[in-house]
């Protein structure tokens, strides 16, 4: 075993990984990160994503560029044009963004699960009674996004943005670890609501893009605001936005999670499952 396997396998203790990612000022952390990251200089790039590299499985082979301003600039990179087809049958909602599946299935009433073992209801995570009661026995898909991952994510159909709602909340790490140490975990971080409506049938669709540690914030393509821990500006902003199936809707400044809502009737495609990898574009769930 390599040196570099064994510090892995030692940053991957449970105990350990939970002091170091979220017994810290993870509110000062985010923002300390949010302002390294987009350091333009040369050196201090090229070991920031040296490093990474070292720690995670990062791949640039699908980027449009490998030339980088900066860290940030690597971590929001865009993607060669046909890395990410769109699966685009009108019957399927496509998966917004990579990720690696989590909790999924049907919505219980308004309850649903973190991990197995910890729950939480869509009013919690909402904060918002009306569009619970829409995803009322609904289903979902919780979808996490490694650091090394793509992370800019995209319309799951053609649709129509209606609302953005911002919700203030803290930075907890949003790994497995975390999940199953800290309940309603996604309830107490930062996030957002998109809530969109379906050309077809009119079905609402929720994203709901979950913040986390070292988090810089999230960033929508239609609205010119940066949401992250500074926001001062409306929590509500009523939209209406027509996207195309597979077109971009904003990116995470430094990546976290994506919950996918639907409404009562969808159902999940065959290849979502806990612990499945899936790429944006492939199918996600099946309309009703």
């Amino acid at each position: 075993m390599t040196a570099r396997s064994r510090l892995l396998d030692l940053l991957q203790q449970e105990d350990l990984n939970f002091l170091l990612t979220n017994r810290i000022p993870r509110r000062l952390a985010t923002r300390f990160m949010g302002w390294f990251s987009r350091i333009e200089q040369p050196l201090v790039r090229d070991l920031s994503i040296a490093v990474w590299r070292f720690f995670s499985d990062l791949d640039l082979a699908e980027a449009k560029t490998t030339r980088f301003r900066s860290m940030h600039d690597c971590f929001i990179r865009e993607l060669r044009d046909g890395a990410r087809p769109v699966d685009m049958d009108p019957a399927v909602l496509a998966s917004p963004c990579d990720g690696i599946v989590g909790a999924c299935g049907a919505v219980a009433g308004t309850d649903l699960y973190q991990v197995k073992g910890l729950s939480y209801t869509l009013q919690d995570l909402f904060c918002d009674s009306a569009l619970a009661s829409v995803h009322r026995n609904g289903c979902y898909v919780t979808l996490r996004l490694k650091s090394s991952m793509y992370h800019r994510f995209h319309a799951p159909h053609d649709c129509r943005v209606e609302q953005v709602t911002y919700i203030f909340g803290d930075t907890w790490n949003v790994n497995p670890i975390a999940l199953k140490r800290v309940e309603k975990l996604f309830c107490k971080n930062e996030r957002m609501l998109l809530r969109t409506r379906l050309a077809a049938g009119g079905h609402v669709v929720t994203l709901v893009p979950v913040a986390a540690v070292l988090v810089g914030g999230i960033r929508l393509s239609f609205l010119d605001l940066l949401f992250d821990l500074g926001h001062r500006g409306p929590d509500v902003i009523a939209c209406d936005v027509a996207l195309r199936k597979g077109e971009q809707m904003g990116w995470f400044q430094h990546g976290s999670t994506i919950i996918v809502f639907a409404n009562d009737g969808f159902t999940l495609c065959e290849n979502v499952r806990e612990g499945a990898v899936i790429r944006m574009g492939q199918p996600l769930m099946r309309l009703p």
